[in-house]
């Protein structure tokens, strides 16, 4: 190898004796493809390499920019199109966007906190070079993933021994220039960067970076605190494990079952296979595809996407061309960004399910049954219906003052004059007031603490109707909405019934009369009319100065002495009809105040929460639906 120089080290770049044959190969030629303001130029990575770029800006063009290829080369180059699958990747993170941004103010930052990393880690990610796939190995102490890290370089960069653990940090091989920004993602120093030895087979890798981790189940916590990082951040992983721990719980329980969902870019190899004799290579591969299988990891075969499983001794080479060529081919389709991202969005959906989806009904809304309820409930809360009677009664009274006999209405007028003056009348009033005094003190009062149970008995059963089937968290905002909204609720009707609640029930104006009452005044002045005249005429003859005639002026007398009840009667009959609209019409417009107020302060919050949850429905539905499985073409 050449020798090291002193530049090379302290600019912490590639450092793997590499550098100057890459340098006489390609010197000004090589662009970098990480995304920023700097451009990378040649291969030993002298010039500036654009680092993060716009991965750590957080904006939505880092979203939009794609795990299809739209990599910035620094703007010497057009970015490719977007694929289908880019595309549907691109709207899944925009409606996660959405739903984390609704949902706040609802939900608690802890709640919310893995589908922000999941946002921030697509943003960086998709900022940075979409021509390199980073693909890592993994394994348990003494599975040999140093040792096939080597053996796919092709070269000793991993050290491999039998002192445990062997691999103390992270080591990355890049098959190609541009990938800086990549790894300086991982946290990968410069002096654990290396290049792959130039061979033929090295070419067919260009785009990936290897990482090698440290074991997962080292006795270090820096080790597994390295490999739990970078297993965050890399677009693939290939595990390793050997005959005899290849069912270690570690490896299943804390790695595999929780990355499920991330199959496509999963590869599952047995190394030390030359160590099992005859046909025992393929029991194991088949108990390893049980497990798999039992973790809930889809399986790769008959052409369906999934984990790739297969057998290989890294000492040997045995099955390492193999894997050489999977990794080839998984590297030149340029999608494992978009599958990894879009299974960590699958995994944030899968959690955040509970919080958006319950067995409820799709679209919650206030029911027709609930809000007539509750409009009832404020009604008779503001007193609608006794007010309603009360301008009956009102409009009844009315009538029989102007369709009453003459005389019934002066007698009337007279007791309620002469009544107060008696004996008797002083008691009533006495007592009257001295009612008002004791006991109704205390009636107003039981009726206000009555009216605002009521009001709140109303508000509670709305709100818990319109939460029905909703997820807790959301059904907890809609009754906080319905609560803060019913907080000045009963003063509201308070004024509504002390106002238009009168008004109603003791008009300033008089009630509207029918068209029959000119009719039955003049028919009640004629039967007084007939009473008078035939009186008089009866005194003229008792004094003697009309001529006795006795029967004609008793005639006239009775006629209007039955008359006038007999009108009276018929304009009460008449009245019935009219004074029950009157009575109706003032309730109508006592209830269609109080469910106007209960509307505003109640009905409208709760309506709001509820498209506010209607929103963030759908914008789970699209992150969660994901359209068609992206599919790979492993074989």
């Amino acid at each position: 190898m050449t020798a090291l120089t002193d530049r090379d080290r302290t600019e912490d770049r590639w450092d793997d004796g590499f550098i100057a044959r890459s340098r006489r190969a390609g010197l000004g030629s090589g662009v970098g493809t990480g995304t920023g303001a700097g451009v990378g130029i040649g291969i030993d990575g002298d010039a500036e390499d654009g680092g993060r770029g716009d991965a750590d800006d957080g904006s939505d063009d880092a979203l939009v920019r794609a795990v299809s290829g739209a990599g910035n080369d620094g703007g010497k180059a057009p970015s490719p199109p977007i694929s289908p699958e880019g595309q549907a990747l691109r709207t899944r993170l925009e409606a996660l966007r959405q739903l984390v941004g609704l949902s706040r103010t609802r939900l608690d930052g802890k709640t919310l906190a893995e589908a922000g990393r999941v946002l921030d880690e697509a943003a960086a990610r998709r900022g940075l070079s979409a021509q390199h796939t980073v693909v890592a190995i993994a394994g348990a102490t003494g599975s040999g993933k140093s040792t096939l890290f080597n053996s796919l370089a092709g070269v000793q960069i991993s050290e491999t021994g039998l002192r445990r653990p062997t691999t103390a940090a992270p080591i990355a091989c890049s098959w190609s220039d541009g990938a800086a920004g990549l790894l300086d993602r991982l946290e990968i120093p410069g002096r654990l960067r290396r290049r792959p030895r130039e061979t033929s087979e090295a070419g067919a890798l260009r785009g990936m970076v290897l990482v090698d981790l440290p074991d997962l189940d080292s006795a270090v916590g820096a080790h597994r605190e390295h490999v739990d990082r970078v297993l965050a951040l890399v677009d693939a992983v290939v595990w390793v494990v050997d005959p005899e721990k290849y069912a270690d719980a570690v490896l299943h329980e804390r790695y595999l079952r929780p990355l499920a969902g991330h199959a496509e870019v999963t590869f599952v190899v047995l190394n030390q296979v030359d160590r099992l004799p005859g046909e025992s290579a393929d029991l194991v591969l088949d108990d390893l595809r049980r497990l798999l299988d039992e973790d809930g990891i889809a399986l790769g075969e008959h052409d369906e996407p999934g984990a790739t499983v297969l057998g290989l001794s890294a000492l040997t080479g045995e099955g390492v061309g193999e894997l050489r060529d999977l990794l080839a081919q998984f590297t030149q389709e340029k999608g494992a960004a978009t599958r990894r991202i879009s299974a960590d969005v699958d995994r944030a959906a899968g959690r955040l399910r509970p919080l958006y989806v319950a067995d409820g009904h799709p679209s919650p809304e206030i029911g027709e049954a609930a809000r007539a309820e509750f409009e009832d409930r404020l009604a008779e809360a503001v007193g609608a219906y006794a007010a309603g009677l009360a301008a009956e009664r009102a409009w009844r009274r009315n009538a029989g003052k102007a369709c009453g006999t003459p005389w019934l209405r002066l007698w009337r007028w007279y007791e309620g004059r002469r009544a107060p003056r008696t004996l008797a009348g002083l008691a009533a009033l006495a007592a009257i007031g001295g009612s008002r005094g004791t006991a109704g003190a205390e009636a107003p009062a039981e009726e206000e603490v009555t009216a605002r149970q009521r009001v709140e008995q109303a508000v509670r059963a709305v709100a818990d109707a319109a939460a029905d089937g909703l997820p807790d968290a959301w059904a907890q905002a809609v009754r906080e909405a319905a609560v803060r909204g019913a907080d000045q609720l009963p003063q509201a009707l308070d004024e509504i019934a002390v106002t238009l609640g009168s008004a109603v029930t003791v008009p300033s104006a008089k009630p509207p009369r029918p068209t029959w009452w000119p009719a039955a005044v003049l028919a009640q002045a004629a039967m007084t009319l007939l009473q008078i005249y035939g009186g008089l005429w009866l005194v003229g003859q008792i004094v003697g100065v009309l001529e006795p005639r006795l029967m004609p002026p008793v005639l006239l007398m009775v006629a209007g002495i039955v008359g006038g009840p007999l009108v009276e009667w018929a304009c009460s009959i008449a009245a019935r009809g009219p004074a029950r609209r009157y009575g109706q019409d003032a309730e109508r417009r006592l209830r269609q105040a109080a469910a106007g107020c209960g509307r505003a302060r109640v009905l409208e919050p709760v309506a709001a929460e509820l498209l506010r949850y209607r929103e963030v429905r759908e914008q789970y539905a699209t992150v969660a639906a994901g359209g068609a499985k992206l599919s790979t073409t492993r074989e």
